[in-house]
């Protein structure tokens, strides 16, 4: 089977042995928005043509290809939502010479009934559970998730836009021009973090970037590392219970600043396995039915 973790901006393309191993792996820059008019059946034989040609008749597809903007709109599953309710949604586009079949994202409300949505970390979360019935997960990224599993299911997630804040805030606001660098674990990381539990409130607390550096309080170099510890802090002490240990699930510099902040607001971070999505996709492309091989 070829699994792909296919994103906004990048894709991950596995191809799978007997018991979801992997045989080869490649990334492309080509994500969902870099496709040229949409033109996803073309991607996935540049992607991975050869393995198909090979004999691989089975690709699953998960993340934002199955939304709005990719190859079609697979109907989110409510939570609380487990692995047979994600294979249960499962849906097929047309592919000459193969089975391929996308899965669905989950959909969840907040306390006021907001919704929340998800399409890839679902696939993440089931893929690193590695048969515990019980978790708390944190997806660090763009946008930010905390996901909450119980009796083996997803009950619910809340999701933060921690990094695309950051992004905006840095490239695009007065804040920016006094940074250099980028975010790195460290005194002014942590003093962002600890900023973040004092009175005030965040608005309040993203000025005080900017006094601190009119005041030498907050040298330049270290002002992209504060920012991002205040931003990180506020994310961790909204969603992270007292005490309680978390998976993180991901991979690159964001895992180490999470883990850094969760320690500090009082939690237990344990880095998760950086193939999660291919694991969840081997255990879903296990139960699904494959019939009509070549739609």
């Amino acid at each position: 089977m070829i699994a792909i973790d296919w994103g906004t901006s990048s894709a991950r393309a596995y191809r799978l042995g007997p018991a979801g191993s992997v045989t080869e792996r490649r990334e492309t820059g080509r994500g969902i928005m870099q496709v040229a008019g949409g033109d996803f059946p073309a991607a996935l034989r540049d992607l991975a043509g050869d393995w198909i040609a090979a004999g691989e008749g089975r690709v699953l597809l998960s993340g934002m290809i199955g939304s709005r903007q990719g190859w079609r709109e697979v109907p989110y599953r409510a939570c609380p939502a487990g692995l047979a309710d994600l294979a249960a949604g499962v849906e097929a586009v047309p592919f000459p010479g193969a089975a391929v079949r996308i899965v669905p994202g989950l959909s969840a409300r907040d306390a006021s009934g907001i919704p929340e949505v998800m399409r890839g970390e679902e696939v993440q979360v089931f893929g690193a559970l590695d048969g515990r019935e019980e978790a708390l997960l944190c997806l660090p990224g763009s946008h930010s998730k905390w996901v909450r599993v119980r009796g083996g299911r997803i009950a619910g997630f809340v999701t933060s836009l921690t990094g695309e804040a950051f992004a905006a805030l840095r490239e695009h606001t007065i804040l920016g021009r006094m940074m250099r660098g980028a975010p790195e674990p460290g005194g002014a990381f942590d003093a962002g973090v600890a900023r973040a539990a004092e009175p005030g409130g965040l608005l309040h607390h993203l000025f005080g970037t900017r006094t601190l550096g009119l005041f030498g309080r907050l040298p330049e170099a270290e002002a992209a590392s504060y920012l991002s510890g205040l931003l990180i802090g506020h994310d961790v002490r909204a969603n992270l219970p007292a005490g309680e240990a978390v998976d993180l699930i991901g991979s690159g510099p964001l895992m180490a600043l999470y883990g850094r902040a969760i320690a500090a607001c009082g939690g237990t971070a344990r880095a998760g396995d950086p193939d999660a999505a291919l694991r969840g996709l081997a255990r879903i492309g296990e139960t699904i039915a494959w019939e009509c091989a070549w739609a």
